[in-house]
Order: C-alpha cells, then sequence, then structure tokens
C-alpha cells in the first residue's frame, strides 16, 4: 500500500513538473512584444578595409611600426600636420601628399586612447589623357569623435608620429 502511495505522489509530482516546464516553454515562445516578431538572417560583418587593418596594428605595435612600401591608394603618406589650438579640439588639419592625377583625395582616422592614426586616400583620375604623376600636398581637416587630450597623431603610411596633442 505505501509503495502504490509512493507510486502516486511520484506520478503527481511528474505531472506538476511537466506542466510547470511546458508552461514556462509556452511564455518563452509568446515573446514579449506585441505584434509579429521576425527573424532574418544578419549581413555577414564587412571586411577590413586596408586602412583600418594597417591602424589597428600600430595601435597592437606603437612605438615599433614600420613603414608601409609602395604607394596604395587608401594609404598615402602625410606631409605634416598643423599644431592644434589646444587639447579640447575635435578637429586637427594634416596635409595630404597625393598624387597630381588623383581627382579625389582626403584623409581619415582611427582613434584609440593613446593613438590617433591618420592616413591619405586618393583616387585616381580616369586613365584616358595625359598625367604628369608629379606631387602634390594640400590640407585636409579630419574631425574626431573624442577631444585629442595629449593623444599621439601617428602617419598609418609611415608608422611616424606627427604631433602629440
Amino acid at each position: 500500500m505505501q509503495y502504490a502511495a509512493h507510486r502516486s505522489r511520484s506520478r503527481i509530482r511528474t505531472t506538476a513538473l511537466v506542466l510547470s516546464v511546458a508552461a514556462a516553454g509556452a511564455v518563452a515562445l509568446s515573446g514579449c512584444a506585441k505584434g509579429d516578431q521576425r527573424v532574418g538572417a544578419a549581413a555577414p560583418p564587412a571586411p577590413q578595409d586596408a586602412f583600418a587593418r594597417r591602424a589597428a596594428q600600430i595601435v597592437q605595435d606603437w612605438p615599433k611600426v614600420s613603414p608601409v612600401p609602395g604607394r596604395q591608394e587608401a594609404l598615402l603618406p602625410l606631409a605634416g600636420a598643423d599644431r592644434p589650438q589646444g587639447t579640447g579640439v575635435r578637429e586637427i588639419t594634416v596635409t595630404v601628399g597625393h598624387s597630381a592625377c588623383d581627382l579625389h583625395f582626403g584623409a581619415r582616422s582611427l582613434e584609440s586612447k593613446d593613438l590617433v592614426v591618420v592616413t591619405g586616400w586618393g583616387r585616381k583620375k580616369s586613365a584616358k589623357g595625359m598625367c604628369t604623376e608629379q606631387l602634390a600636398t594640400d590640407k585636409v581637416k579630419v574631425r574626431l569623435k573624442s577631444p585629442l587630450a595629449g593623444r599621439k597623431i601617428v602617419d598609418a603610411a609611415t608608422g611616424r608620429q606627427l604631433l602629440k596633442g
């Protein structure tokens, strides 16, 4: 008789456990939001470009950094940087050395706690027509996400420190 009573209590416990797990599952599956929920495939992460890879390498290896060999449109050396007016500035001016054949040019940066890695970039004109390929320099303003605050400004192409902000 005791065995039958024990078995009955076990069945009740098992049934209660199964019902509570099923209820919890139903609540979890119903979600908290109202309306339809849709799940789609996320786009794969974009591969890093040459500048992002180089800037990450400089931040990791600083101050032992070697220059990049050859000319790359995404990593043009900088001819210099203007001394900022203070440490709280959020914009720096660099001089980009680019080809006179570049139709478009500019500069971009990657910021870390201690460094602001900057590079020039250029896009050549079409191959049609004549081009002398002489060096041209132009000043370009680079906006920073946070104040310069004493960080070093480093040229991505040469690995050289241009200024300490």
